[in-house]
């Protein structure tokens, strides 16, 4: 075998079933030659994205793995690198690099040196004997700790060069690392001697299959639990205690539990100010616990910490709460999941008018509603696209399963959510997968459409069409008023038909739940389908302070 094939080879031994990939690109046939299924995007962003979706979906169980020729590709890939790195989730990217005799000579361009500052770990392989020990350490890194993209760049003579020997590789396995048994007893502690315990959720939750041990946490403490934006589903929304998740937009039980508590624990999350965030308050004794030591006091100064893997800081957590309280912990209160609930019925009575708006345009509410109340959420994948559609989402979706809903933010480029659902859809055949996006979302990625069809990812894709780049009226208003530079136009039901899938205009509120269920249908076939909604340009965010 050559370095090509004995790249593909480990690739098949880490459990590797599909291969993202825009040509030319050897990987791509070597690849198939051992049954994994190239996924030929049509830009880089995307394919990105469909490896950063199976990435998501599976905890990083698999690893999403993202393949693109030396020069242009990896020079177009760098944005989902930084959408991954954004949101530390753990893809492999193999782009093809020149010769290693041209290093240094302009303009060739390798990656490495460029993405350093937008991978977790990024080398060149510039050996063909190395190639074992390079993807081990690769592995490693894409398995054990905070998570984040990885590159590996296959230089074209050492791609080309014969292999010596027998391939002497076998998976990685990751490593999990826990607390101090002393930091536990002091945090156990503290936290059953709050007046107001808040558990600030992220998506170390969702990475660390930990949502169990996090609903008993909860429960034992009867303490409410917020989740951050890519940590939502980590916690069921649908439970007592449950306050949602926090975008741009929040909902009003996190601002209202957050301002009452004097005890902040968070797990699972870096704790990064972030406007796709919530602020902590002043005045909070913070517990921070997270698998990078590098979060401690980065952006909030830690009361306490403990260091480690979600799942066994939560359950040293639970045995000690257990053993400090004899098995009660805080159970016999059942006053806070009766007030969680009542400020809950409180914040959606405020906002029902909008969940049953019979307007037109279409309220996008509305949608939202009605789609959430058709579809079996536990068996649903849902995600957002950037800008308005994720401040609409967000806060009223309420997942019941772990990686049901994809959150992201951070780094906010328009159309990732197209990718990403192709890669749910990829990772979860069985599921219905679901992604939300604008007319300006859809303009930039739009043609990928047809990826989904010439591969027959049954997703389903829905477009708030309003004409407009509303959100961005407020920075431009000469510019509107001068020349309508926010107006946009186009007929995306007829985009989707004309790349070989299915599509309808909705402009009538008693035609939302029929076409989806239509549509819904159609993914079945293993046809995309795509539900275009004609919606009011005017928008009301859920915004709390």
């Amino acid at each position: 075998m050559n370095g090509v094939s004995a790249v593909a080879e480990i690739l098949k031994r880490e459990g590797t079933e599909f291969l993202a990939a825009f040509p030319t690109q050897s990987m791509i046939e070597e690849c198939a030659k051992l049954d994994i299924r190239p996924i030929l995007c049509r830009q880089e962003r995307i394919g990105s994205a469909i490896a950063d979706g199976i990435s998501r979906t599976t905890n990083g169980n698999t690893i999403g793995v993202f393949s693109m020729q030396h020069g242009p590709g990896s020079e177009n890939s760098i944005p989902g690198a930084i959408q991954a790195f954004g949101d530390n989730v753990p893809t492999l990217m193999i782009p093809g690099g020149p010769p290693t005799g041209r290093q240094g000579i302009s303009p060739e361009f390798f990656a490495v040196p460029h993405y350093e500052r937008v991978t977790k770990w990024a080398t060149q392989i510039n050996q063909v004997e190395r190639i074992p020990e390079l993807m081990r350490r690769a592995y490693y890194n894409l398995r054990t700790g905070k998570g984040g993209p990885v590159l590996v760049e296959l230089a074209r003579d050492v791609g080309a060069a014969e292999y010596p020997g027998n391939l002497d590789y076998e998976p990685v396995k990751s490593n999990r690392f826990g607390p101090d048994p002393a930091e536990v007893r002091e945090v156990a502690s503290t936290m059953i001697s709050a007046k107001n315990l808040l558990i600030h959720a992220g998506q170390g939750i969702l990475y660390a299959e930990a949502s169990s041990e996090l609903e008993q946490l909860a429960e034992l403490l009867q303490a409410p639990v917020m989740t951050t934006l890519p940590g939502k589903s980590g916690f069921p929304e649908n439970h007592p205690l449950a306050l949602g998740a926090s975008a741009l937009s929040t909902t009003k039980p996190i601002s209202v539990f957050m301002e009452r508590a004097d005890v902040v624990f968070g797990i699972g999350t870096s704790f990064t100010r972030t406007m796709y965030g919530r602020t902590i308050p002043n005045g909070k004794v913070i517990i921070h616990s997270t698998n990078d030591p590098s979060d401690i006091n980065k952006d909030y100064k830690a009361d306490m910490a403990l260091i480690g893997d979600s799942k066994l800081v939560l359950e040293a957590l639970i045995s000690e709460i257990t053993a400090q309280t004899n098995g009660v912990g805080n159970r016999n209160d059942s006053a806070t999941a009766s007030d969680v609930q009542a400020v809950k019925k409180e914040w959606l009575d405020e906002w029902m008018s909008h969940f049953t708006s019979d307007e037109t345009p279409l309220n996008q509410y509305r949608i939202i509603w009605d789609l959430m109340h058709i579809v079996d959420r536990a068996n649903t994948i849902i995600t957002h696209d950037a800008g308005s559609p994720r401040d609409q989402l967000a806060p009223f979706w309420e997942p019941t399963s772990p990686n049901t809903y994809l959150g992201w933010g951070k780094t906010t480029q328009l159309g990732y959510g197209l990718g990403l659902t192709m890669g749910a859809k990829l990772a979860e055949p069985d599921k219905l997968c679901v992604n939300i996006m604008g007319d300006a979302a859809i303009g930039m990625v739009g043609m990928d459409f047809e990826t989904a069809v010439r591969n027959n990812l049954g997703i389903l894709t829905i477009v708030f069409n309003n004409g407009a780049m509303a959100i961005e009226r407020d920075s431009m208003p000469m510019a509107i008023e001068k020349f309508g530079s926010v107006y946009l136009g186009g007929d995306y039901r007829g985009v989707a038909k004309s790349l070989g899938g299915w599509g309808v205009r909705v402009e009538q509120p008693e035609q939302i739940i029929p076409s989806l269920q239509q549509a819904i249908e159609v993914t079945k076939t293993g046809t995309p389908a795509l539900v275009e909604f004609i919606v009011k340009e005017g928008f009301d965010f859920s915004r709390y302070p």
